[in-house]
This record gives structure tokens, C-alpha cells and sequence, in this order.
């Protein structure tokens, strides 16, 4: 089951979004916390996601968020976005992890207008939408 990081030293440390490191290594996985920016993206998500495509030619993704929607700023979803853009014929498996029935709904739209599969789960639901994004069961 996942576990949140410490509040506290995410605080000390201004983590806002961090490379989730325990994952079956055909996925990459990262978790939100606090304020997220476009920064956070750029320097985070962006580099890892590059060379992960760079090693497996596909993309398995996963987030985790772990604070309120309305601490995305307009950056981070426009750079969340260009992600897409940019890996338009990469995508295989997406995953958006949050307890919103709204963002879940939304999240698996994608899969009938975008390349690969998108779903949403809830944080209780973590270990399966681990399995799923790395494609130990289907749904």
C-alpha cells in the first residue's frame, strides 16, 4: 500500500512532486504534494519521463496526488498538458490516483481521444492502479 511522504519534510525541502522510486521499472510513477508549479514539471517530470521513453519506447505513467486540485497552478496543467503533446505516440498506460470521482470520469475520457489508456483511481485502490499501469492486470 502506498505511503505518504512526511508533510514535514516535504515542507523543509519544498518537494511538491517526486519520482515515486518503488514501481516495476516498465512504469514511471510520480506523487504531488502542497503547491504544484510548472517548475515542478518542467524539472521533475519532464526529464524523467525523457529518458524513460528513451529506455522502454513507451510510457506507463502514473500520479499520485496527494493535496487539493486548486494547488496545481495554470502552469503545471499547461505543462501537464504539454506532456501529452510532446509524448503524443508514446503513451500506453495512465493513471491518475486521487479521490475524486470528477478527475477519475475525466482522466478516462482521454482514452477516446488520446493514444493509450487513461483511468483514475482512488488512493485506497493504489496497489491496483500500480498493477494496472504496469501491465500486470487488465481492466
Amino acid at each position: 500500500m502506498f505511503r505518504s511522504l512526511n508533510s514535514e519534510i516535504c515542507q523543509k525541502i519544498k518537494v511538491m512532486i517526486t519520482r515515486i522510486k518503488e514501481l516495476p521499472d516498465n512504469m514511471v510513477g510520480f506523487l504531488a504534494t502542497d503547491e504544484v508549479s510548472a517548475k515542478d514539471f518542467i524539472d521533475v517530470v519532464m526529464p524523467e519521463v525523457k529518458k524513460f521513453i528513451k529506455k522502454k519506447d513507451k510510457l506507463n505513467y502514473m500520479l499520485v496526488i496527494e493535496t487539493d486540485l486548486s494547488k496545481f497552478t495554470a502552469g503545471a496543467w499547461f505543462q501537464d498538458a504539454m506532456l501529452g503533446v510532446k509524448t503524443l505516440t508514446k503513451w500506453n498506460r495512465a493513471a491518475i490516483v486521487y479521490d475524486s470521482e470528477t478527475v477519475q470520469d475525466f482522466t478516462e475520457i482521454f482514452s477516446k481521444i488520446m493514444i493509450g489508456e487513461f483511468k483514475g483511481f482512488d488512493k485506497k485502490d493504489y496497489d491496483t492502479a500500480v498493477k494496472w499501469t504496469s501491465e500486470q492486470i487488465d481492466l
